[in-house]
């Protein structure tokens, strides 16, 4: 792995964490992180009262590279993804969605709820 890919990974696996917080804050439970699955990987799954969310998690360097950050391609893998295992995290009766939290230095967490719309 080269030292800018790991320098990615490690950012990445950094804001990961810092969402996860985020998260805990907001009252949810965050019961997975990291999931991977044939179809892609979850970067975080937790759930309030009624619902489960699938979250995708962008950092960038700068707040103006959060709008590109995130596209239909990448949600419709965290969706395809989050389909196969959602039956292991959902309980009856729960909403399932796919959020995403973009994340930027000095800038306050961005949560798009419900960002995958098919």
């Amino acid at each position: 792995m080269t030292a800018k890919r790991e320098t990615a990974e490690r950012k990445g696996r950094e804001a990961e964490a810092q969402a996860a917080q985020w998260l805990m804050q907001q009252g949810w439970q965050v019961v997975a992180e990291r999931v991977k699955t044939k179809r892609g990987e979850i970067d975080l799954i937790a759930r309030k009262p009624g619902m489960v969310a699938f979250i995708e998690v962008k950092w960038r360097k700068r707040a103006s590279d959060l709008d590109t950050a995130i596209d239909e391609r990448r949600l419709s893998r965290v969706a395809a993804a989050a389909e196969i295992i959602a039956h292991e995290y959902a309980k009856d009766g729960e909403d399932l969605r796919i959020d995403v939290l973009l994340l930027a230095p000095g800038t306050p967490t961005r949560h798009i709820a419900n960002a995958w719309q098919p």
